[in-house]
């Protein structure tokens, strides 16, 4: 009786920690990006692969992923026509440099503002962060992904790369995606955020 009750407080003991881990996994992020790709309203997926969508593959939830940067703002720094995926120049312009340390190293990145989008309502204050690292290919989309910010009052800001997510070209060619500036390369793998999309 006394080894039934050890297993079973065992037993118990591993569920909660599966849930526990579970749960962690299970950020209002990622909540958020698989119901939106499930819409068929704001989905970018092609109508077949909706049909068996089930969710995204995300990496776990990682804290060392969520930097705190410093920003260098460029007010000097021109418009310019962003390559992307297809013939379409969007206008952005560098807003600033985020120079940051992941892994005992230091990195900086330049941190664009989408010059189409300013006058849209809750864009005022959007930056775009599009960046490569050493899981480009294995692991996460070959082509680089994105990240997102807000301009801050002050000179630091917040990078989570646990919010970094998939160009909508890695799931249908129909989109015109921003090719990822070589020069925002993270020498390291980021296992934070959206993973490669794999079709079923």
């Amino acid at each position: 009786m006394k080894n039934l009750l050890l297993l079973f407080l065992l037993f118990f003991s591993v569920s909660c920690a599966q849930e526990k881990q579970l749960l962690n996994e299970d950020t209002e992020w990622q909540k958020k990006m698989n119901a939106d790709f499930k819409d068929a309203t704001k989905s970018p997926l092609k109508d077949k692969d909706r049909k068996t969508f089930t969710g995204l593959d995300f990496y776990k939830f990682d804290s060392t992923y969520v930097v705190k940067a410093k920003l260098t703002r460029t007010p000097d720094a021109k418009p310019f026509k962003m390559k992307t995926t297809t013939e379409r120049r969007p206008d952005y312009v560098q807003y600033a440099v985020v120079t940051f340390t992941l892994k005992g190293k230091e990195y900086a990145l330049k941190i664009y503002q989408n010059l189409g989008l300013l006058e849209e309502e809750g864009f005022e204050d959007y930056l775009f962060l599009p960046f490569l690292d050493d899981t480009n290919g294995n692991g996460s989309y070959p082509g680089g992904r994105y990240t997102e910010a807000r301009i801050p009052e002050g000179d630091t800001i917040v990078i989570d790369f646990n919010t970094a997510y998939n160009p909508y070209c890695a799931y249908n060619e129909k989109y015109s995606c921003p090719i990822v500036p070589r020069e925002n390369y993270v020498a390291t793998e980021i296992e934070a955020g959206v993973k490669a999309f794999k079709k079923y």
